[in-house]
């Protein structure tokens, strides 16, 4: 069952989940060494469709790829509609987590349960205009709920604060209480200490790692003082 690994993450939070999306994918094996000499729990995979969202990356190909670079734990971001239809290729290709937007789907729900009822963890995003209760409904059958800071689709973009206080709205919602807390966007370390204070756990960084020369020095760099 790939859902244990929500588990091991939340007790190594508060965590720093690199994304994949500014990595060098022509040395994909050595990116992986590094990041796993850095000391990193999980590595988080945007999949855009350049439908939902204004961009196209990669599908499970890449996701079946890093399986078989590493054993971390493969949390997969779907920036996509009808993600209904991929979740079996998905979860065949290796991840341990998989997550839908609200936004592209009308009825979240089935597809969460479909995904926990493969063994893999089931979470729901949100972009910074869609309100809480747009997943109210949806958080007793998620086991991760993703808050973005920035509009979905294109890294390096700026941190939008506003958005902080969703994190305490989902935990006091029902179904909020116990679910892992995941913030992607403008993650650096200028607005890591505001995430964490908000409550996030895992904390999605991508320019703030990969533009980087060390990887560890990055993380640890963000994380100073962080409690």
């Amino acid at each position: 069952m790939r859902r244990q690994h929500l588990s091991e993450l939340a007790k190594s939070a508060p965590a720093v989940l690199p994304s994949l999306l500014l990595c060098d994918f022509g040395n994909l094996a050595r990116e992986i060494e590094l990041l796993e000499e850095a000391g990193v729990t999980a590595l988080h995979l945007d999949v855009m469709d350049g439908v939902f969202v204004p961009n196209f990356t990669y599908g499970m190909t890449i996701v079946k790829a890093l399986r078989d670079l590493t054993e971390l734990p493969l949390d997969v971001h779907l920036m996509m509609v009808n993600p209904e239809k991929y979740i079996q290729q998905f979860f065949d290709a290796g991840s341990d987590i998989i997550t839908i937007h609200a936004e592209a789907v009308d009825d979240a729900r089935p597809v969460l349960d479909q995904i926990k009822d493969l063994g893999a963890g089931a979470g729901i995003a949100i972009n910074p205009e869609t309100p809480v209760s747009k997943i109210a409904p949806t958080l007793p059958h998620a086991d991760l709920a993703l808050v973005m800071s920035v509009n979905a689709g294109f890294g390096g973009q700026s941190f939008n604060e506003s958005v902080l206080e969703k994190l305490g709205q989902i935990r006091e919602t029902p179904g909020g209480e116990e679910i892992l807390l995941e913030m992607d966007g403008g993650i650096n370390s200028s607005t890591v200490q505001q995430c964490t204070d908000a409550g996030a756990q895992l904390l999605v960084a991508g320019s703030a790692v990969f533009k980087q020369d060390d990887y560890r020095v990055a993380i640890e760099t963000m994380m100073e003082g962080v409690k």
